[in-house]
C-alpha cells in the first residue's frame, strides 16, 4: 500500500464533467448519463455510452494502492474470468491497459453486470456459491500476490486499535474500557490463530459478502476485488454465514458441499472464524475514522461520531470475546 498523508477531500476535483472526460479519454463517447453507485472507499459510476451498453467506471482513492497493487487485482480477476469463473475484470484498451490516468485520478472501466443479492438461506444457492468459491481458491493458491497485503492481526487488529485510541473518536469515558477490552480481544485472537496452527495463505477476494456477489439465473458474478489480499480460505467463506450457531453450521455444510468439489479445505481454519470476525469489526471502526476527512463519510455514517455507536461497538466486541471461547463450528457432508 502507498504511504503518505491523504488529501483532506480526495474527490473534490472529481466533478461530473471530469468523470465523463475521463471515460472519453480512453475512446468512448458518453451520452451524458451518469449514476453514482454505492461505494465509499472509491468512487464508482454507471456511465451511459452512445449506441452501446453502459459502462461502470471506478476512480481509485488517491494514495491507497500503488499502481502495481491495482494491476495485481486486475490480473487476478482476469485470470479467473479466463477460466470461466464469473469474476468481473476491468476492460482492457487496444494496448492491453486496464489502469488509466486522467488528471489526478486513476481509474478503470468495467462492463455493467446486473444481478440480485444471493439468497444465503437457500441450500442450493450456498452449494453453488461454494462451487464457485472453491474454483476461485483453486486459482488463488496457484501463486502469491507480490504487491498486495496479507490479512493479519497486526494490520487489522493492532494498528486499528492504536489508531482509534489516538484518534479522539472514542468518548473519553469509554477509552479505558475500550483499551482493556481490545487488549484482551487481541490475546484471544492470537490464541485462536494458535489453535488453528499453520494454515495456507492464498489469494482471496477478501471482502466476499453478499453485496459483492450479484446473483443471476445462471449463478453469481463476483465483483469488487478492491480488497483482494493474501489470507486463509475461510475469510471468503465465513461472511456468507449468519444466524445462530445451528443455522451457521447448516449453512457451512451446504457451502462446503460445493466448495470441496474443487478445492481442499483445512477444518482447522474453523478456529479462525470468530477471530477474523473480531478483526473485521475492529478494522471497520478504524476505517471509518481514518476516512472521516472525506465528506462522504460523515454523511454516510453520522452515527459514528457519537456515544451510542461506541456503546454498541463495545457491546459487540464483548460478545466476540465470549464467542472466541466457544468450540468451532461443525459441518456435516
Amino acid at each position: 500500500m502507498m504511504s503518505g498523508n491523504p488529501e483532506k477531500k480526495p474527490y473534490d476535483a472529481l466533478g461530473p464533467e471530469t468523470i465523463l472526460d475521463a471515460v472519453e479519454s480512453v475512446g468512448y463517447q458518453c451520452d451524458g448519463g451518469q449514476l453514482a453507485l454505492n461505494s465509499y472507499e472509491n468512487r464508482v459510476y454507471q456511465i451511459g455510452i452512445e449506441e452501446d451498453s453502459s459502462l461502470v467506471v471506478k476512480f481509485y482513492r488517491p494514495q491507497r494502492w500503488t499502481d502495481v497493487a491495482i494491476l495485481e487485482e486486475h490480473l487476478f480477476s482476469q485470470e479467473l474470468a479466463d477460466l470461466e469463473i464469473t469474476a468481473v475484470p476491468p476492460i482492457a484498451d487496444h494496448e492491453g491497459r486496464t489502469l488509466h490516468q486522467f488528471k489526478a485520478f486513476r481509474f478503470a472501466l468495467y462492463p455493467k453486470r446486473g444481478g440480485r443479492a444471493p439468497e444465503l438461506e437457500d441450500p442450493e444457492t450456498l452449494a453453488q456459491l461454494g462451487r464457485f468459491m472453491g474454483r476461485i481458491h483453486q486459482v488463488g493458491q496457484s501463486k502469491r500476490f507480490e504487491h498486495r497485503p496479507t490479512l493479519d492481526i497486526e494490520s487489522f487488529g493492532v494498528s486499528s486499535r492504536q489508531f482509534l485510541l489516538e484518534s479522539g473518536f472514542i468518548p473519553l469515558e469509554m477509552v479505558s474500557p475500550y483499551r482493556s477490552l481490545t487488549e484482551d480481544l487481541l490475546d484471544r485472537i492470537r490464541a485462536g490463530f494458535e489453535r488453528a496452527g499453520k494454515v495456507a495463505s492464498i489469494r482471496l477476494h477478501g471482502d466476499c459478502h453478499g453485496g459483492n456477489i450479484l446473483w443471476t439465473d445462471s449463478g453469481p458474478h463476483f465483483v469488487d476485488f478492491d480488497d483482494a489480499r493474501m489470507g486463509p480460505a475461510i475469510q471468503d467463506l465465513w461472511m456468507c454465514l449468519s444466524g445462530d450457531r445451528e443455522e451457521r453450521s447448516l449453512q457451512l455444510s451446504h457451502l462446503l458441499s460445493g466448495y470441496l468439489q474443487f478445492a481442499e479445505f483445512n477444518p482447522r481454519e474453523l478456529h479462525l472464524i470468530e477471530p477474523l470476525r473480531t478483526l473485521r469489526m475492529m478494522h471497520y471502526a478504524a476505517w471509518v475514522a481514518r476516512r472521516w476527512h472525506d465528506p462522504a463519510f460523515p454523511r454516510a455514517f453520522p452515527w459514528f461520531n457519537g456515544p451510542r455507536y461506541w456503546d454498541e461497538h463495545l457491546l459487540s466486541l464483548r460478545e466476540q470475546a465470549a464467542l472466541m471461547e466457544e468450540l468451532p463450528l461443525e459441518w456435516k457432508l
